[in-house]
């Protein structure tokens, strides 16, 4: 797979595989203490490289990992979403963590939806996962308007094993079937 042509369009958002010039937006989120709350937490920006690196090396390496998400009308970076599925990660999820500036406005269920669509298109996955934090709810908000439902605690690998998290889940075939309502 090509992946400096992988693009993903909606109607106000592109996702594509993250790029260099994505890096001091990322960083700027990683260290917002809201924002990066319930994605690892407050990070330095040496640490933020590390993780911005994973996601491109996930790339490389399985062939996914989650999106850049750009605002088309500003071309701004403003979050990260889409498949991600690191070694021992309780299942097939996708996720999402987007900037302060872009909370409140729909981009995560609208870029989650495109996402999703692709994952269960591209990669064939059977189920995906939303692994969420008990006190996060607006994650879970979202989570119940993409269709997902809670499966209960799950547990999560180092470093993350003393993080409490809730995974909530849904097949390709729920989801399809969801999808194709009026």
């Amino acid at each position: 797979m090509d992946f400096d042509s992988l693009r993903i369009e909606t109607d106000r958002l592109i996702l594509r595989p993250p790029r260099a010039e994505d890096f001091d937006a990322y960083a700027a989120n990683m260290a917002d203490a809201e924002a990066a709350q319930f994605i690892g937490g407050q990070q330095s920006r040496a640490a933020a490289w590390r993780g911005f690196l994973t996601l491109a090396g996930a790339w490389s390496i399985q062939g996914f990992a989650m999106f850049s998400v750009i605002e088309k009308s500003t071309g701004q970076w403003i979050g990260r979403l889409g498949p991600w599925h690191p070694a021992d990660w309780p299942g097939t999820e996708v996720g999402w963590g987007l900037a302060r500036a872009a909370w409140g406005k729909g981009y995560a269920l609208e870029g989650c939806v495109a996402a999703i669509d692709w994952t269960f298109d591209q990669l064939g996955w059977d189920e995906m996962i939303h692994s969420i934090d008990p006190d996060n709810r607006a994650s879970q908000a979202l989570a119940q308007r993409l269709g997902s439902t809670c499966r209960g605690a799950g547990k999560l690998p180092a470093p993350y094993e003393d993080s409490p998290t809730e995974i909530w889940a849904q097949t390709r075939e729920q989801w399809r079937r969801r999808r194709a309502q009026p």
